[in-house]
């Protein structure tokens, strides 16, 4: 334990997910160590994200502005739906370069341990961009855990009477891992060899 400050400044890096105390404690004395213009610069930065960014008002991803740069992309295929958890998930995606359609982000998973159901999610949301005759297809891209699975179901089970065919990413992901952790060419893969759920 440390005094005063610094105490506080590594007990609040510890609260960021993925940062436990001991790399809480080097971030923190990294910065410490630094000139003034670094600490001024991160918390510029960090504050200017918090007045501009916000969530688009279409597929729920980041975004500065009320439509997101691929909701924005006419070259997209817009009858092609790839439902994603968070919008961090979006990126891990788009990498694979195998994915032309656009997105939609849930917000999480399904998961009662911790409270969250499906009206915690922006499943209402998805149901009315589905009501667009022009959607062909709905990929569910849920991480492959008992949270994305059981969440997979749900949609499944929802989406069943709808004429729109649903997919799901193939297997070749890990269970229990994340996909933004996904190599490109297992997310690739997992992408050509998705298969119809409905």
């Amino acid at each position: 334990m440390y005094e005063g400050i610094v105490q506080e400044l590594i007990d609040e890096l510890a609260k960021l997910p993925g940062v436990g105390p001991k790399s809480a404690q080097r971030i923190a004395f990294y910065l410490i160590e630094q000139d003034n213009d670094v600490a001024q610069t991160l918390s510029e930065v960090l504050r200017e994200a918090k007045e501009k960014v916000r969530f688009c008002q279409t597929c729920g991803n980041v975004s500065e502005s009320d439509k997101c740069g691929i909701c924005s992309d006419q070259k997209r295929d817009f009858g092609l739906i790839c439902v994603v958890e968070e919008s961090k998930d979006i990126n891990a995606i788009e990498r694979t370069r195998e994915f032309r359609g656009v997105y939609h982000v849930l917000g999480g998973a399904i998961s009662p341990i911790v409270g969250i159901g499906p009206d915690q999610l922006r499943i209402k949301d998805l149901l009315k961009r589905l009501a667009d005759p022009d959607i062909r297809e709905v990929i569910l891209a849920t991480n492959p855990n008992l949270e994305g699975e059981a969440t997979a179901t749900y949609l499944t089970r929802l989406l069943g009477s709808m004429e729109i065919s649903v997919t799901k990413l193939a297997s070749g992901l890990p269970v229990g891992g994340d996909l933004e952790y996904a190599d490109d060419m297992t997310l690739g893969r997992a992408f050509e060899g998705r298969r119809r759920v409905n």
